[in-house]
């Protein structure tokens, strides 16, 4: 999808996209072979040949800084395919509190991998591990995990592809929390974790403080499952999202799978 997209560019709305896309102009390449075939309403050619060169340079070179800028948060689900082999699925426990110091926990899945960073443990390597991803994702963490990390970690210039899956979930129709859509999409919690809440997690830290080990581990086993399950959402929204744009197109779903 993101070598297809075009609204990226200055004086390229979704409408003037989808006509592009109607003249048989479907990637960058397709527009970059023969620039003065194709319609682009009142956009300046050169421009759109400059920008859709600097899109193709960027994506070669990994370049996450360039498309976090051009496709903003609305239409970063665009770029997941092309980083999900660098992509972090990121959700934070906090105390409960509102002191800059307030995170409890910080877990964190490539796709691969899960690690809770936990406070009085390893929190601060936080700083080490985010370097290593191009696109961040989230549930609700604009407004909510990305502003409290930005706190917490003020040395850490947050960079990356945003894609807070609530946002395209919602344009699809798909309202409540993240446990609530899970549901929706038919995933399931264990047995141990089904039913818990962000209110459940402070008080499992409070446990924790008190001595109780099996309080910490389960309150892991709650954040674990917040992020894997946010690789399944992010799929439903990027495919969903496709559908509604340019309709099924399997082909390039797949690539994104290998």
């Amino acid at each position: 999808m993101l070598t297809r997209t075009f609204s990226h560019i200055q004086g390229i709305g979704r409408q003037t996209e989808s006509a592009l896309w109607a003249q048989g102009c479907e990637t960058w390449d397709d527009f970059l072979s023969a620039p003065d075939s194709y319609s682009i309403g009142g956009a300046s050619r050169k421009l759109v040949i400059d920008q859709l060169e600097a899109s193709r340079q960027a994506l070669a070179q990994g370049n996450h800084q360039f498309f976090a800028k051009a496709l903003g948060l609305a239409e970063a689900w665009r770029a997941w395919p092309d980083f999900r082999n660098s992509c972090l699925y990121l959700d934070i426990e906090t105390d409960g509190g509102n002191s800059v110091d307030g995170i409890t926990t910080i877990g964190a899945y490539d796709g691969q991998h899960f690690v809770a960073l936990i406070k009085g443990q390893d929190l601060e390597s936080f700083r080490d591990l985010i370097t290593n991803y191009s696109m961040l994702v989230t549930f609700n963490g604009l407004q909510f995990d990305i502003p409290v990390l930005q706190r917490r970690f003020r040395d850490i210039l947050f960079d990356h592809i945003h894609l807070d899956v609530m946002i395209p979930l919602k344009r699809l129709g798909y309202r409540g929390g993240l446990k609530n859509i899970e549901k929706q999409i038919g995933i399931r919690r264990a047995p141990e974790t089904d039913g818990l809440t962000g209110r459940d997690a402070i008080w499992l830290w409070r446990r924790y403080l008190r001595g109780d080990s099996n309080a910490l581990e389960l309150l892991i086993a709650y954040n674990r499952e917040d992020c894997v399950n946010m690789e399944a959402l992010a799929k439903v929204a990027y495919e969903g999202l496709e559908r509604l744009y340019v309709g099924p197109t399997p082909s390039l779903f797949s690539k994104a799978n290998q």
